[in-house]
C-alpha cells in the first residue's frame, strides 16, 4: 500500500510539472497583462510580446537558479567527470581566457552570470529550444546580473535583470517588459560544439565546476528525451514541420527576419559564402560546429579557405585568406597583416528548428 500511494504521489508531481503552462490573464488587449502574483510580472504591466502567449513555467521566479561567478575548473579535473567527450558545450574567449560552459549545468541553471576579463557576460540557455546566447550584464552603465523568471514565451526562456527588474525574451534578444522595453542586451560571440572538440582545440580552456552550491543531478537531463523527441513538447507553441523540430540548426537574424543553416549542407564544403537580405556572410561548418560571419568593406574581397583538421585538434586557426591571414573560430585574425582584426560579428545562435520560425518569418539555407 505504501509503495501504491508513494507512486501516486509522484505521478501527480509530475503530471503538475508537465501541465503547468497557464496563460497569464488578458484583460488590457494584445500588449498589456495582469497578475497578482510574484511571477516576475507586475500589475498591468505592458508587454511588447501577446502577454495571452507568455506562460508560467512552474518553478517560479528564481526557482530555477541561475548561477553567478560559478567555480571555474581545469579541463582534467575530477568536479566535471560526469562531463562526456560528445557532451555539448557552450565557448567564450576573451583574448587568452577561454571557458567552456556545458550544457548539463545550463540544462538546470538556465543563466550563468560570469566575469571573464573585463567582459560582464550572462550566459542564456533554454534547454526547451536549445539556444544558447552570450549577453552583456552592462546596463545604463551599472552592472547586473539575470535571473530566471519562471516565464516562458513560445516556450523560450523569459531572463529578467535584476536592476530595473525588467523581462527579456531570450530569442528576440530585446526587453519585452517593464522599465527597459525594447532595450537590446549587447551580444558575445559563443561556439557551441561538443566537449571533446572544445577541450583538444584549447588545452588549457577552463569549465564550469558541478561544485555548486546546488545538489544537482548534472549529466542527467531534467527533461528526459525531450531533446531527440521531435513529437514531444512541454507548453504551447506553433510547430512548423518543414524539418524535424528538435534538428539543432545556426540561426542567423538580420532585421526581424531569420536564415538557418544545417549541419548537412556541410557533408560537402565547409565553407558558404551568402547573402542575406542585402549583407554578406561567411558560414563555416563541419561535423562539429557551424559558425557565421558577416562580411563588410575590404573583408568582402577576400578569398577564404577551410584549414580546421578535424582529426587533429590541436590548433584553432580555421580560416587562411589570400593575403596570408589566419583566423580562428572566433572570427579573429591571430597572424598575418590584419592580425587582431574581427570578421564582422552576427546575431546568430545554435537552435532547434521549430524555434526560429515561432520567433521570425525564417527561410532555410538551399530551399
Amino acid at each position: 500500500m505504501k509503495r501504491i500511494m508513494c507512486f501516486l504521489l509522484l505521478t501527480i508531481i509530475v503530471t503538475s510539472c508537465d501541465s503547468s503552462a497557464v496563460s497569464i490573464t488578458d484583460t488590457g488587449g494584445a500588449n498589456s497583462g495582469q497578475n497578482g502574483t510574484d511571477d516576475g510580472t507586475s500589475q498591468n504591466a505592458q508587454w511588447s510580446i501577446p502577454v495571452s502567449q507568455v506562460v508560467d513555467g512552474g518553478p517560479g521566479k528564481d526557482g530555477i537558479p541561475a548561477l553567478v561567478r560559478p567555480k571555474m575548473v581545469n579541463a582534467d579535473s575530477d568536479e566535471i567527470s560526469v562531463l562526456r567527450p560528445n557532451d555539448l558545450v557552450l565557448v567564450f574567449k576573451d583574448g587568452d581566457d577561454v571557458r567552456a560552459y556545458p550544457h548539463i549545468i545550463l540544462d538546470w541553471h538556465e543563466i550563468i552570470n560570469d566575469n571573464v576579463g573585463d567582459v560582464s557576460l550572462a550566459i542564456t540557455f533554454c534547454p526547451l529550444t536549445g539556444t544558447g546566447i552570450g549577453w552583456g550584464r552592462i546596463i545604463d552603465g551599472e552592472e547586473t546580473t539575470f535571473g530566471v523568471s519562471g516565464l516562458l514565451y513560445n516556450t523560450n526562456l523569459i531572463p529578467y535583470d535584476r536592476l530595473t527588474d525588467s523581462n527579456w525574451s531570450q530569442i528576440l534578444n530585446e526587453s519585452v517588459n517593464g522599465e527597459l522595453i525594447g532595450e537590446k542586451p549587447e551580444l558575445y560571440q559563443l561556439l557551441e560544439t561538443t566537449w571533446n572538440v572544445a577541450r583538444r582545440v584549447y588545452p588549457t580552456i577552463r569549465v564550469v565546476s558541478t561544485d555548486t552550491p546546488f545538489p544537482r543531478t548534472y549529466g542527467t537531463s531534467p527533461y528526459g528525451d525531450y531533446n531527440t523527441n521531435n513529437d514531444r513538447f512541454l507548453f504551447p507553441v506553433s510547430v512548423n514541420r518543414t524539418l524535424p523540430a528538435k534538428e539543432r540548426v545556426l540561426a542567423l537574424i538580420d532585421r526581424g527576419r531569420a536564415k538557418v543553416y544545417r549541419f548537412e549542407s556541410f557533408e560537402e564544403v565547409n565553407l558558404i559564402r551568402d547573402t542575406f537580405r542585402s549583407r554578406d556572410y561567411l558560414i563555416v561548418g563541419n561535423e562539429n560546429f557551424m559558425v557565421i560571419y558577416r562580411l563588410t568593406g575590404d573583408l568582402a574581397e577576400l578569398e577564404f579557405s577551410y584549414v580546421f583538421d578535424s582529426d587533429n585538434l590541436n590548433s584553432e586557426i580555421l580560416l587562411r585568406d589570400d593575403e596570408g591571414n589566419e583566423w580562428n573560430v572566433f572570427g579573429e585574425a591571430v597572424s598575418g597583416p590584419r592580425t587582431g582584426e574581427f570578421l564582422g560579428k552576427t546575431e546568430s545562435m545554435m537552435a532547434q528548428w521549430f524555434s526560429i520560425p515561432a520567433f521570425y518569418p525564417t527561410e532555410i539555407y538551399g530551399q
